[in-house]
């Protein structure tokens, strides 16, 4: 396929489901009210998602695999002239992959949301704020002008706070709140550091900053530029100390709404770093590579350690949050390879990217399953009520939560091993320059910091799915894995063995463009 060819399906892809979020909003076309206006609209964000799901494989058949470096299905255009803005799109190899994935797991969510109804506010509410979130997520990934970048960043945030607050449980208003007061805050300072590198390098075009590679900005503005922009991208990783909106969002947020938060969200964060910050001012984050790498590791245990108390009997662990701070580490796993300044380690970090967007996407509906069925995702509860069996009761669900959770871990064979191995690889021989005793102390706490995540995660799966035989209520009868159900997570298991079994499918795509963006490093 042609790259004009290409550049209208991108365009189509960033529009459909803003013009589907409107159309939700409007009533039915006669003949397509099926049972009711509630499940008609339901159905409409499945067609809507469906259908950006099928023109983002288009775009991915489409595209030259020999040349992902090079950016593709480009839209360059004037928009704001006086401010230098212009509408400039495309995708390479580093962010197809994050688009096909934002893709997939919309389409998931629309379905989920299908079959059961979200309940606590109107269905066309929801179903608009689903697709915008989709449209500002895509755009975040497409977009090649930091302006416009800044605009879709921004764009998510309003659907997601009100996912929340509307459809989520528990104390909903408050994390709902807090999410919005911590992204809203890093996002300001970010957009100081990108006016500011927009004003000094005379443009705010992405391509032309990183073929640049800095030149045109002293090594003061990068500094400033790396820690503004730094800070408003690692509140949305989330890295630690900037993480605890997290907890409380997962726990409070609906099924699709932790679905999309940890699957698509968080990796606005990282490939900002890797777009943005690494290519632009190499100066500056040279600089501050050690910092991010400490802060980095210390997130690694930290999450572990918490998943670890939390999963421990006796001390009301919630799954979902459990699932969340584990995030903070997996993550932290990303920043540690972006920290590395290396092809290796950037390879690694773009890698546990996609991956913990399969992986943690399908806990976190398995997650749901479970609180359907067994009525709560506190561990203590789950323990006692379900006894020898998610296994015995829901074998294919127990199952799944057991491949879910041996896939977070990082077994060989599956997505989670690579990120995080070529993560570490990167540690052990970092960028020139770069003290490598410090990052070889790094290597070896993130290596401490896997077998903490396969205690905890090993504890999760032999309480959830075999339970405390003590405090066993008798047995009763459930349902398995229904048929949406299947629908819903094969893509995510399949494309996780995919994945570990064949990471040139990702990294053939990724490391000709990360050499592109380190200068050839």
């Amino acid at each position: 396929m042609n790259d004009t060819a290409l550049q209208y399906v991108l365009a189509a892809v960033l529009v459909l489901p803003l013009l589907g979020a409107v159309g939700a909003l409007l009533p039915p076309p006669p003949g397509l009210k099926g049972r009711d206006p509630d499940q008609a609209v339901l159905r409409h964000g499945v067609t809507v998602t469906g259908a950006v799901l099928v023109l983002t494989i288009v775009l991915a058949a489409g595209f030259d695999n020999d040349h992902p470096a090079r950016m593709q299905a480009t839209t360059n255009l004037s928009w704001i002239p006086a401010l230098r803005i212009r509408l400039h799109l495309g995708i390479d190899g580093i962010s197809l992959p994050l688009v096909v994935l934002t893709a997939l797991l919309t389409f998931l969510c629309a379905v989920h949301s299908y079959v059961r109804k979200p309940e606590g506010g109107s269905p066309k509410a929801f179903v608009a704020l689903l697709l915008l979130l989709e449209s500002g997520t895509l755009a975040t990934f497409a977009v090649l002008d930091l302006m416009l970048f800044f605009l879709a960043f921004e764009t998510v945030l309003v659907p997601m706070y009100f996912l929340i607050a509307r459809w989520g449980g528990g104390d909903r208003e408050r994390s709902a709140l807090r999410f919005i007061v911590y992204t809203l805050l890093g996002s300001v300072i970010m957009l100081l550091g990108l006016l500011l590198v927009g004003v000094k390098a005379g443009t705010f075009d992405m391509v032309a900053l990183a073929t640049d590679n800095g030149s045109s900005l002293g090594h003061s503005t990068q500094l400033i530029a790396v820690l503004a922009i730094g800070i408003g991208l690692a509140v949305k990783v989330p890295m630690w100390p900037l993480h605890s909106w997290l907890p409380d969002a997962h726990t409070a947020a609906p099924t699709t709404g932790s679905v999309l938060l940890a699957g698509v969200l968080l990796k606005m964060g990282t490939y900002g770093l890797v777009r943005i910050v690494l290519p632009i001012a190499p100066s500056g984050m040279h600089t501050f590579a050690p910092y991010l790498g400490a802060f980095a590791v210390v997130g690694i245990v930290y999450g572990s350690l918490a998943c670890l108390w939390l999963a421990r009997p006796g001390n009301g662990g919630d799954l979902k949050r459990l699932i969340a701070y584990s995030s903070v580490g997996h993550m932290g796993f990303v920043l540690l390879g972006i920290a590395t300044l290396t092809r290796t380690g950037v390879n690694g970090a773009l890698f546990a990217n996609i991956a913990h967007g399969l992986i943690t996407g399908l806990l976190f509906f398995l997650v749901g399953a479970v609180k359907e069925r067994y009525g709560s995702t506190d561990l203590d509860l789950l323990a006692g009520r379900t006894g020898a069996a998610v296994y015995g009761r829901t074998p294919r669900l127990g199952g799944l939560f057991a491949f879910g959770a041996v896939a977070s871990l990082g077994l060989p064979g599956l997505a989670g091993f690579w990120g995080e191995m070529l993560a570490m690889f990167g540690a052990f021989k970092p960028a020139p320059d770069l003290s490598r005793p410090t990052y070889l102390t790094f290597t070896a706490v993130a290596a401490f910091g896997t077998l903490l995540t396969a205690a905890y995660l090993l504890t999760v799966v032999r309480r959830v799915c075999m339970g405390d035989r003590e405090t066993a209520h008798s047995p009763a009868v459930l349902a398995d894995v229904r048929g949406h159900e299947f629908v819903e997570w094969t893509p995510l298991a399949v494309l996780t063995v995919v994945a570990g079994l064949w990471p040139a499918v990702l990294l053939g795509l990724t490391e000709p463009a990360v050499r592109a963006l380190l200068g050839g490093r």
